[in-house]
């Protein structure tokens, strides 16, 4: 095998001086030469033997980290990961799964794929996987031994309130659910939750879309949400632009190397609303395939853009077939929306003294103008048209959250309730508060807040400066008055921690679309949304479209 690639190496090496014609091409077969002789060096001299796989593998990630972070080249055994991240699917049992300490449990078992009709439960530990412990595994062994080609058995040994039991599942291939959730708010805004663009996406939106239309007829405006939604297929976005725009509008354009190889992507199919009030909500995670479809609609001024700065992901990659069932996704050209603009915020040829790319800077963005006029900028992401100003996690929230202490009390209290109110409906009660307040009481959650850093800072600088016999007494009540004050963060921060609390409770009654319906009547972005969609004048001067024009 070690002979087979060190000749395949120098193949290529032979076959890339034949064309050498130019000087970049005598670079290319140099450079390619000197690599083999690196190699050949290697395997002949090196004191132990070389991998060849691992090694070509190495080298081959550092050559693409230079480039951009979505240029990555798949081994024939990753790809696994190539279906799921291309398509949404893989061959496993449908769940999540989360490492507390040395215990790996499960976490949310996906509706009605094989782990759910299992009778998995959310907290289970597994104990062993077709055997082999999970004992000195982490949570990525264990996720990788439970995968494997659908139709095959899995055996799960499980811990249950003490008691272990074995279940043998049959692995089904696995297609996650890109639109997670579909409703009303607020009575007559209708809403949907795309959480991914992979195949189907623009037909399920559109079925969704339509679905909510026959449902309620009075509806009176739409909410897309793509907040988190990191991107896809381009196809899908340019599909569910067309859902809400005209057959025949341009919704992005690639631009790349090879002129021949542009492309204009338009709407082909005839639209399923030109008229109903439209937002999309987006955020820093919205990226790629999310960012062409609040972008041109935001171009077009057909839709209201709200909440947060997108990503700025405006780079196109292509899956290129490779030797030996492996595979290479590689960055080939940049897309431009309607206006002309690219969203591309990160320039990768450019990196500062510590090798990170570095932003587009402010002097090189560009300004364009939508349809009606309104100007927007290239190089930074979508900026939405209203944005919504979210308050940071407080630090006991992120602290409860990291000690698995939201997760551990719904386990808990799913055991001891065996239904709740429905998902819009439910609350967490003064009763639930306490409960959880009481199950806290003997809890560790130790966090470090800044106010206490400024304390032991000044402590520190008072004793540095020899000001502590003044001030000792001083800092000392300080300290004990801060302390005192803590004590009362639970309470201070409850509306926040009820919320996340709401959610790993809902989840053990309603799957993932439950916690997306429980959290709407809260939701900031969506609270904006509907007040902007059931006010016409509003929505007509942010888009400037007087109305009765389009």
């Amino acid at each position: 095998m070690k002979q087979r690639l060190l000749l395949l190496v120098l193949f290529i090496v032979g076959s890339a001086t034949a064309y050498a014609q130019n000087d970049k091409g005598f670079e290319i077969s140099k450079n390619l030469e000197i690599f083999a002789n690196v190699y050949r060096n290697l395997h002949q001299n090196y004191v132990d033997d070389v991998d060849p796989g691992k090694a070509m593998k190495v080298a081959i990630d550092a050559m693409l980290a230079s480039m951009d972070p979505y240029t990555n080249y798949f081994a024939e055994s990753d790809m696994e990961d190539v279906k799921m991240q291309v398509l949404g699917q893989y061959g496993g049992i449908g769940s999540l799964i989360h490492q507390e300490g040395a215990n790996i449990y499960i976490a949310e078992p996906y509706k009605d794929l094989p782990a759910d009709k299992a009778g998995l439960k959310i907290g289970d530990r597994i104990l062993a996987v077709n055997g082999e412990s999970t004992e000195g595994k982490n949570n990525a062994d264990v996720s990788a031994a439970m995968r494997g080609q659908a139709g095959t058995d899995l055996t799960l040994r499980l811990e249950r309130d003490g008691k272990q039991f074995d279940v043998t599942i049959t692995r089904a291939e696995i297609r996650l659910p890109n639109l997670s959730y579909s409703g009303m708010v607020a009575g007559n805004i209708g809403y949907i939750r795309l959480d991914e663009f992979t195949q189907n996406a623009a037909k399920n939106v559109r079925d969704a879309f339509r679905q909510l239309k026959r449902d309620h007829p009075d509806m009176k405006g739409i909410i897309l949400d793509l907040r988190g939604n990191g991107g896809g297929l381009m196809g899908e976005a340019v599909d569910i632009v067309n859902i809400w725009v005209k057959s025949g509008e341009l919704v992005v354009e690639t631009k790349g190397k090879v002129a021949s190889k542009n492309i204009k992507s338009r709407t082909r199919m005839a639209p399923e609303d030109l008229d109903i009030p439209l937002a999309v909500l987006i955020n820093g995670s919205s990226a790629s395939a999310s960012e062409i479809v609040s972008g041109s609609l935001q171009d077009l001024d057909r839709a209201v853009i709200i909440g947060e700065r997108s990503f700025g992901k405006g780079l196109v990659q292509n899956i290129v077939p490779m030797p030996y069932n492996s595979q290479m996704k590689i960055t080939v050209s940049k897309y431009f929306i309607p206006s002309g603009r690219c969203i591309q915020a990160i320039d990768y040829k450019h990196r500062d003294e510590n090798g990170r790319a570095v932003k587009v800077p402010d002097s090189l963005k560009t300004a364009f103008s939508t349809r009606n006029g309104r100007t927007v900028y290239d190089g930074f992401g979508i900026e939405p048209d209203v944005e919504v100003e979210h308050e940071a996690s407080s630090l006991l929230s992120v602290a409860l959250y990291n000690r698995f202490h939201y997760f551990n009390y719904a386990v808990k209290f799913a055991k001891e309730h065996t239904s709740i109110a429905p998902a819009g409906e439910f609350q967490i009660t003064d009763e639930i508060w306490q409960d959880f307040v009481n199950y806290l009481s003997d809890k560790d959650y130790e966090y470090t807040t800044y106010t206490e850093n400024i304390i032991s800072d000044l402590r520190k600088v008072a004793e540095e400066e020899n000001y502590m016999d003044n001030l000792k007494q001083q800092i000392d009540q300080l300290e004990k008055t801060y302390k005192d004050a803590k004590k009362d963060d639970l309470n201070r921060n409850r509306e926040e921690i009820s919320q996340l609390l709401k959610d790993a409770i809902l989840v053990h009654y309603y799957y993932r679309s439950g916690c997306i319906e429980g959290a709407l009547g809260d939701d900031p972005d969506v609270k904006k949304a509907v007040e902007i969609l059931s006010s016409p004048a509003e929505y007509n001067k942010i888009l400037g479209t007087v109305k009765g024009e389009k």
